[in-house]
């Protein structure tokens, strides 16, 4: 092993901390105060608590494409993902009776198989992402509609529908946090501590800052890359498990534009679209900007396609911002 390598090994990782862009703050502010006089259902409880359940599954999904973004890659894949990880662990406890335990297990290793595929494919096989996840994302929905025939799988144990609609810490005159928020916040802890204070997160930095550095450094490029795909692949499997337990049903049309929502929340979070800078704090704002947008314009009886153009633009917004702030930096 060279003194390089060494190196590697044993120097302790410098994360990105709670590094948050002030931006999505003001952003996030400046929704909450908007939406709060637009309409007066927006600051009850009971609808704080909506935005915070919306925002759990394409939450999960963002924490899962920020170690992807931060090592330079991107994962498109991520909804079909989502749908075919939740349609496998539905049928498997509806179609084929297996105990819950197995269903969720099921659910989760079908996200990690995709995500080995496409890092596999992406490393080994030299296809760029785009491509490898673009090609997932239509396989992996083309395999959820094919395994049920179009038609959503119904009826899924008690244990597991109570992952998605059971609710935590209820007292007289509170309802209670839903399950589903709880799992988001301790995987947004889990990933931050990741991300920010493990060789794992710290090798994504370095590979998407300077991937030669990298190598140089011992750092195996490749195998680290599969890696972070079978990671986001995980996440997706989580949140196809959270979907279907919350619906009560594994749906083959599931997350639908997802991913969209998933990359805008971590580039709005902080996260460099190239590479070398992400923060799982910052995602979790971004997370929670779409969520209040999207909550927002559905209390203002915006039809949803209009709201897809919102998201739209919200991602183009969000990369020439960050594009801005770089040359700002560079100068």
């Amino acid at each position: 092993m060279t003194t390089q390598e060494a190196t590697a090994e044993t120097a302790p990782p410098k994360g990105p901390g709670f590094a948050i862009r002030l931006e999505s703050l003001i952003v996030l502010a400046v929704l909450g105060i908007g939406m709060s006089f637009l309409s007066p259902h927006f600051l009850q409880v009971s609808n704080l608590m909506n935005i915070l359940l919306a925002t759990a599954v394409f939450g999960i999904l963002a924490f899962g494409a920020t170690f992807v973004i931060a090592s330079g890659g991107i994962d498109l894949s991520l909804g079909s993902v989502l749908a075919l990880s939740g349609v496998a662990g539905a049928l498997s406890m509806n179609a084929l009776n297996l105990p819950w335990p197995i269903g969720i297990a099921i659910c989760l290793l079908t996200g990690c198989l995709c995500g080995a595929v496409n890092g596999l494919l992406n490393t080994k096989g030299g296809i760029p992402a785009f491509i490898v996840t673009l090609g997932m994302l239509g396989v992996a929905r083309g395999l959820a509609l094919t395994l049920t025939n179009g038609v959503p799988v119904y009826g899924l144990p008690d244990a597991v529908i109570f992952l998605g609609q059971g609710r935590l810490f209820k007292a007289e005159g509170f309802v209670g946090i839903p399950v589903p928020v709880v799992i988001f916040l301790i995987v947004a802890a889990l990933a931050h501590f990741t991300l920010s204070q493990t060789r794992f997160g710290k090798y994504a930095l370095v590979i998407g800052d300077n991937e030669m550095a990298a190598r140089a450094m011992g750092i195996r490029v490749e195998r680290h890359r599969v890696k972070l795909y079978v990671l986001s692949g995980a996440m997706a499997g989580l949140a196809g498990l959270v979907f279907i337990a919350r619906v009560n049903s594994g749906d083959p049309t599931a997350g639908l534009n997802y991913e969209l929502t998933a990359i805008t929340a971590a580039i709005l979070g902080g996260s460099n679209l190239f590479g070398g800078r992400a923060s799982v704090a910052g995602t979790l704002i971004g997370a929670l900007v779409m969520g209040v947008l999207q909550n927002g314009l559905n209390l203002l009886a915006v039809p949803s396609f209009y709201q897809q153009m919102a998201i739209g633009a919200v991602l183009v917004a969000a990369v020439w911002l960050d594009q801005m702030n770089r040359k700002r930096a560079a100068k």
